[in-house]
C-alpha cells in the first residue's frame, strides 16, 4: 500500500488547525475537497483516521498518518534545500516542539530565536509538564520534545540536556505571617502555596519529603510559568522556584528559602530518530544553551 502524501498531508493540516474549514484555509482547496480527502485516506487504509469534534483529533491510525506527514514534509525540506533551488528559498516549515513550561519561560525561546535568523521556519511550540511531553512524540504532534524522561520514545533518540533544581521560596512577609516559628510540618500544613496545575507534584513532593500530610493543605493554582514565579514574589503563597527565576529575589531579600533539600528534574531532548540536518542543528542549539543554564 502507498499512502498518497497530500492525503497525508491534509490529515496533518486538519488536527494542527482543528476544523476542515481551517485546514482547508491553509491548504487553500474548500472544506468539501477537504472532507474527500480525508473520506478516501479512511477507505484506503480502512481505519477511522479523525474524530470530528472540535478541535478534531486523531485517533491512533490518524496518529500514525500524521506522523508520516510530518516525517514527508521534514525529509522534502532537507532534501529541496541540498539542492539550493531558488523556488526553496524563504520556504518555511512548520517544526513542532514541545516544552515545559519553565524551560519555555527562562531558557528555550533563545536559541529558537536564532535559529529563525537562519532557516525559513516556523516554530509551533506546545507547552506542556515535563513528565508528559513525550506523549507529544508518542502521537506524532511534536517531532521533538524537553522532557524528564530518559527512555526513548519508540522511534526517537534522547539526548541530555542536564538539571533544572528547584528551591522552595517564599516572601519575608509571607513567612513572618504564616512559618514564624520556621517551616515545620505542622506549619507547612496550614501555610497556603502555589500549584502550577493539578498534575504539578513540584510542590506536594517537596511536602511530602518534610513529613506534611497533603490532606488539609491549601493551595492556589497559577498555569503560566511567569505567574507563578510573580504569584510566590507578591505572597500568594510559597512554591518551587529554580535559580533563574529566584536568584535576584534571593540576592534583593524580597524572597527567601525555607530550607530543606532542593528538588532536582533532570531534563532530555527526545527526537524523531530521521537524518534530518535542520532537525539536528535545531537539537544542537538547544542542547548547547541548556549546557550554558542548567546544571550537569
Amino acid at each position: 500500500m502507498r499512502i498518497d502524501p497530500e492525503l497525508a498531508a491534509t490529515v496533518a493540516a486538519v488536527v494542527d488547525e482543528g476544523t476542515l474549514e481551517a485546514a482547508a484555509r491553509r491548504l487553500n482547496v474548500t472544506p468539501s475537497a477537504v472532507s474527500q480527502r480525508i473520506k478516501s485516506l479512511e477507505q484506503q487504509v480502512g481505519r477511522v483516521l479523525l474524530v470530528r469534534t472540535k478541535p478534531a483529533r486523531a485517533t491512533e491510525a490518524g496518529e500514525a498518518i500524521v506522523r508520516l506527514a510530518r516525517q514527508l514534509a521534514l525529509l522534502e525540506h532537507d532534501a529541496v534545500s541540498a539542492l539550493n533551488l531558488d523556488e526553496a528559498r524563504g520556504r518555511a516549515i512548520t517544526i513542532p516542539l514541545a516544552v515545559n513550561a519553565d524551560s519555555m519561560a527562562t531558557w528555550f525561546l533563545g536559541p529558537l530565536a536564532r535559529l529563525a535568523t537562519r532557516h525559513p521556519v516556523v516554530f509551533d511550540v506546545h507547552r506542556d509538564d515535563q513528565d508528559f511531553t513525550a506523549g507529544l512524540l508518542e502521537s506524532g504532534t511534536v517531532m521533538a520534545a524537553v522532557t524528564s524522561q530518559s527512555a526513548p520514545v519508540a522511534g526517537c533518540r534522547v539526548r541530555p540536556l542536564g538539571v533544572l533544581r528547584y528551591e522552595a521560596v517564599a516572601t519575608p512577609g509571607y513567612v513572618a505571617r504564616w512559618l514564624p516559628g520556621g517551616a515545620d510540618a505542622a506549619a507547612l500544613t496550614r501555610a497556603p502555596f502555589v500549584d502550577f496545575d493539578r498534575r504539578d507534584d513540584l510542590q506536594t513532593g517537596w511536602l511530602r519529603a518534610r513529613g506534611v500530610s497533603l490532606d488539609a493543605v491549601v493551595r492556589h493554582y497559577v498555569p503560566a510559568s511567569h505567574d507563578f514565579a510573580e504569584a510566590v514574589k507578591l505572597g500568594l503563597g510559597w512554591g518551587m522556584l529554580p535559580p533563574m527565576q529566584s536568584a535576584d529575589s534571593l540576592a534583593d531579600g524580597s524572597l527567601v528559602k525555607l530550607g530543606g533539600p532542593p528538588i532536582s528534574v533532570a531534563l532530555y531532548w527526545q527526537q524523531w530518530n530521521l537524518r534530518s540536518p535542520l532537525l539536528s542543528e535545531i537539537a544542537d542549539e538547544i542542547a548547547a544553551e541548556a549546557a550554558r543554564v542548567l546544571e550537569g
